[in-house]
């Protein structure tokens, strides 16, 4: 199975087929509101906007696995995104990214992509701590570890990167142009 055979849903319930992205560039991003990472949502959304008519589409997946930084319904994270960072990309149904109701996709993404480290830094390092605490052998699977983790999948559909939320989101735009 390849990327386009997974879908997502909508906070309405329909299916998107990520066959409807075939010949995009794609960030899938697990995201929360109430994180330390959330102004991620800016920069996501500046990057939307001076590359989606070139051909790039986010995939907002809400998250709330990460110490109950999402606890609002679909419509009160969706209304909070275009309110503090007037989102514009689409936003999905809150879903699992890890677990046995993770969604399908997140299984695909984390084969293609492994956790690779948190990188350097003060944030990597209190990351690092934080994980530590709540499972000691947290380097060693490839489970989604926080929020704001983005997978950025190519034109071809190949899952070409993954992105802690630690990642400098300039790496992130390089790749991102560089696939435009």
């Amino acid at each position: 199975m390849g990327i386009y055979d997974y879908s997502v849903t909508t906070p309405k319930g329909e299916e998107i087929s990520l066959s409807e992205f075939r010949d995009k560039v794609i960030i899938i991003v697990n995201t929360a509101t109430g994180c330390g990472f959330t102004p991620h949502y800016k920069d996501l959304e500046s990057m939307y906007e001076k590359y989606h008519d070139k051909g790039l589409e986010i995939i907002d997946i809400p998250c709330n696995q990460f110490a109950g930084q999402t606890p609002g319904t679909d419509d009160e994270i969706h209304e909070f995104c275009t309110l503090k960072y007037n989102t514009q990309f689409p936003q999905m149904k809150k879903s699992d990214v890890n677990g046995e109701n993770a969604l399908p996709v997140y299984a695909y993404l984390k084969e293609k992509q492994p956790f690779r480290g948190f990188g350097k830094g003060v944030k990597a390092m209190a990351m690092d701590v934080m994980m530590k605490k709540t499972d000691k052998d947290y380097k060693s699977n490839p489970d989604i570890k926080w929020n704001f983790t983005k997978f950025v999948i190519d034109r071809n559909g190949n899952v070409v990167a993954r992105f802690e939320p630690t990642d400098d989101m300039k790496k992130l735009e390089q790749l991102i142009s560089e696939l435009i």
